[in-house]
């Protein structure tokens, strides 16, 4: 079922598509809901809802929910959504790779509706920038970390739940939090995030709509969220992440102007010292 609505969401018209989209993000929660709460989630009418089920070849919602239960009850591999285990190599490999290239053609399409203008705004003005992330979202936290610090401005990651508490609880107004979650229901980022608000920081979350993360956002960047993360392991989702982070960066890189184009000189010229390594 979900393969199904993928493959059709590009035909849809737009109200249908961001239907098609919610229900992608949280196909377990579409199972169980009913038809007025996928409307409020994704932002439209029960009617669209109604004729997004007709478009994608469905009798009604009804069925939709039987179709998407039996989906999501029965998963044809815990190592990646669309690969089967009697797939080859080469077949494996190709869905993976149409797999995350679909996710960045979503990003792509979602770019446009993105604050990514207000975001560079809150950064250019940082003391401090604060990347957080659990699991997966953990490693995309440190990387963005590792990019964003050489611009000049002082950056922490955490991806264990003591430390992001703790930058959270010690955050001031002019820290921003950058929290990351392909979920959205991690509780020690949501917890964090909650606290650096309650402290006057700003956060940025990168997150699915309508999530616990999503509602403590000074800013929301709302990401494709193709996988359900409790049965998969995040793949192409962790790469929208990456992705979003770096136009973050060289959005930000720009706005700050020659002082960053220095710093990002300097830090590359001091590893080419020949004691680097020694």
């Amino acid at each position: 079922m979900l393969d199904d609505i993928e493959q059709r969401l590009g035909k849809l018209s737009r109200a249908e598509q961001q239907v098609g989209r919610w229900i992608l993000a949280h196909p377990r929660q579409a199972a169980h809901a009913a038809v007025a709460e996928v409307a409020v989630a994704a932002d439209t009418s029960q009617p669209t809802v109604i004729r997004f089920c007709r478009s994608i070849g469905v009798s009604g919602f009804r069925e939709l929910k039987i179709r998407l239960a039996e989906t999501i009850g029965r998963p044809a591999s815990y190592l990646h959504r669309d690969v089967n285990q009697d797939d080859s190599t080469s077949d494996a490999a190709g869905k993976v790779l149409d797999r995350s290239i679909q996710s960045l053609i979503d990003l792509r399409s979602m770019l446009p509706g993105l604050p990514i203008e207000s975001a560079v705004d809150l950064l250019a003005d940082a003391r401090q920038i604060v990347f957080v992330g659990s699991g997966a979202s953990g490693h995309v936290a440190c990387d963005a970390c590792h990019k964003f610090f050489r611009l000049g401005i002082p950056c922490a990651a955490a991806k264990d739940v003591p430390t992001m508490l703790q930058l959270g609880a010690t955050a001031t107004a002019r820290d921003v939090f950058v929290a990351i979650s392909q979920s959205g229901k991690s509780s020690g980022v949501v917890h964090a995030s909650s606290c650096a608000r309650e402290r006057g920081a700003s956060v940025i979350t990168l997150t699915a709509a309508e999530t616990p993360l999503a509602s403590k956002a000074t800013l929301l960047l709302a990401l494709p969220s193709p996988e359900d993360a409790s049965v998969y392991t995040p793949m192409s989702s962790r790469l929208a992440q990456l992705t979003i982070l770096d136009t973050l960066q060289v959005a930000l890189a720009l706005r700050l102007g020659d002082a960053a184009e220095q710093r990002l000189l300097h830090s590359k010229q001091v590893l080419s010292l020949d004691h680097v390594g020694d």
